[in-house]
Parts: structure tokens; sequence; C-alpha cells
């Protein structure tokens, strides 16, 4: 059967997916990731690879993006956290690339984003692209209050965590010098797609920066071997699944993370269960430019959006984000970056 799971609620057509019961993987999973902080998830006793991921430094990142306010198009703060991704990408990589780029958004207006890229050991032939985007949504339209819905949100999860684990990355690798190139790409404009209220989704408003990197890669003729896009990997008891998008169009590459993060001890929540697919920038990196790309996606069955319970609500914001998940998800980064 054909699955359509709303991420931005929007489906992906053809291929079969198959969705569990979302009873069983709730107990898998640990159930509610919005409760207590007191339930954040201890990753004492998983013995860590090195280098070893920092995640104060990962959360002061997250911190910091949010400070600047909600990054929509045309804001200052949209200005200001470019200036900032850039200014920190700079202290670290080898190479850094701005990529400006305009797209028309869901309403017919136009937008400018830029895509802000870190290159690390740009002539090395086996390359990684690790991916997040920077951006924030301009509609708070799951809010329970209907009278958030056209105001823009603060993305601590949903796009700030994901670049914090990056740039944290970005950190060790200026430190710990490897043989593997390393691309950490920060797409803008993801999450400007069409609101719930206007009821005529269209997939490509969805993840401009992406659609617009994957049409005009950085540098001419740009490979990579593989790649992993962050989304919402921020959560208090996360619980990362094998979303079906990414297990359709990049398999073995699904199956290497989830062992390797097996392989550190985080089996309790990288979980060997299917779920349904989700178009995130993944999706078009992998179909433009043909780079196999998997996302790691929070997946909370509780929810209606199965992602997390303040997701495009006015509380998304730095409470709701673990400095310990954020410790995993880079943790499992590094260990295949310098395996």
């Amino acid at each position: 059967m054909v699955i359509s799971l709303s991420c931005r609620n929007l489906q992906v057509w053809g291929f079969t997916m198959v969705l569990l019961g979302c009873v069983t993987l709730l107990s898998a999973c640990g159930g509610h990731s919005n409760k207590a902080r007191s339930n954040s998830t201890s990753v004492q006793q998983v013995t860590l690879t090195k280098p070893a991921f920092d995640m104060d430094t990962a959360f002061m990142y997250v911190a910091e993006q949010v400070r600047f306010g909600a990054r929509i198009p045309a804001s200052k703060a949209h200005q200001q956290c470019a200036n900032y991704l850039e200014k920190i990408l700079t202290n670290y990589a080898d190479q850094v690339i701005t990529q400006p780029f305009t797209s028309k958004l869901w309403d017919g207006s136009t937008a400018r984003g830029v895509n802000v890229i870190g290159s690390f050991n740009p002539t090395a032939e086996r390359r990684i692209v690790l991916a997040a985007h920077w951006d924030s949504r301009a509609t708070a339209d799951r809010d329970l209050n209907a009278d958030n819905h056209r105001k823009p949100l603060l993305g601590a999860n949903d796009g700030a965590s994901g670049v914090g684990v990056l740039l944290e990355v970005a950190r060790q690798l200026s430190l710990n010098k490897t043989d593997v190139g390393v691309d950490i790409i920060l797409f803008d404009l993801e999450d400007q797609g069409t609101p719930e209220y206007v009821n005529q989704d269209n997939m490509n408003s969805w993840c401009l920066g992406a659609q617009y990197w994957a049409a005009n890669l950085h540098r001419p003729g740009y490979k990579a071997n593989y790649g992993i896009l962050l989304d919402m990997v921020g959560c208090y008891n996360p619980c990362f699944t094998k979303e079906a998008t990414s297990q359709r169009l990049a398999p073995d590459i699904q199956n290497n993370v989830w062992q390797r993060a097996q392989e550190l001890g985080f089996s309790y929540c990288f979980k060997n269960t299917l779920t349904s697919g989700v178009l995130d920038d993944h999706y078009f990196v992998n179909t433009i430019a043909g780079i196999p790309m998997i996302d790691l996606i929070q997946y909370d069955p509780t929810t209606p959006s199965h992602f997390f319970p303040q997701w495009h609500t006015m509380e998304d914001d730095l409470q709701h984000v673990d400095k310990q998940t954020l410790q995993i998800v880079g943790q499992v980064l590094l260990s295949l970056i310098y395996s």
C-alpha cells in the first residue's frame, strides 16, 4: 500500500512502505519526547569513540541560533544568523561557500535565501555530505491557538538542533584531521512551504534551498559517496526509525548508519523499524543531485504529525532541546567519519 505521512502534509508517491503499529513502536521508543527534563537520555554508560562530541558546545550553537529569533526570509534574524553561520564555519572549514538564491514561495511571492557550505579536505575524492536546514518556519500553523497560525516560530528543534550538531562536528573536524572529505551544507528556505490552513499543498514549495543546491552544485561535477540529513534531532527521549524514503533511495547507507549507532550502544533510540516516508531535503538530493542521502529524523507515533509535540508551534523553543540527544547524534556522525 502507499502510505502518506504528514511531513508538512505532503505525499511521497510511487513506492510501497510499511507502517508498523504505533503501540509497539511507542513502547520500543519510550513514549513522549516532551515530558519532564529528568527523562533526559543518559549516555554515560556508552563507551564513546574519539574524537568525542561535546554536547555543551553543540547546545551553545543551538542557543545562539535561537537567540537571533525566528529565522524567516527578509528578517533581521535571518540575515544575522546567515552571517553567524558563515563566520563559525570559516573558523573551522578549509573552504566556505555561500550560495545565494531566489525562489518562489507557496503564495507566488519570491524570497531570497542562502545555503552556507563548509568543506573539509576539499580535494579528497571520497566525500560525505552532512546537511541540516537553518531557517525556521514563518507560520506556526500547527499551534493549538489559532491566533498563532500566522506567527513565525523559533525552530529550536526543527532546524537549529541539526545545525548545532553539525557546527560541533565542524569544530571536531578542524581539530582532528581525516583523509575523507566532508561537506557540511546548511540549507535555507526548507520550512517555508504551504501553510496547513491553505489546504492546497504543493511538494515543490518545501526544501527550496536543497532543491536549488541539488540542481546547482557548489562545485562543477561535485560528487559524494553518501549523505546524512539531520532534522529534529534534539528531542528528549529520542526515537529514530528507518524512514521509508531513505530506505527506498539509500538503503545501504541507512542500514550502515543504524548498525554503527547500535554498535555504539544507541539501539534504544535507533530502532530497526520501518516507518512511512517523509518529504525532506534528502528527497531532492537523491532525485536531483543523484547523491544517496538518508534522513535522520525524530519519530513520535503519539503525535498527529508523528514528529514531536511542539512541531510547527510556538513551543518549539530551547527548553525542548536535550543536549544529550545532540551528543548521541553527533557521536554517531563522528564515528562514521573517523572509521
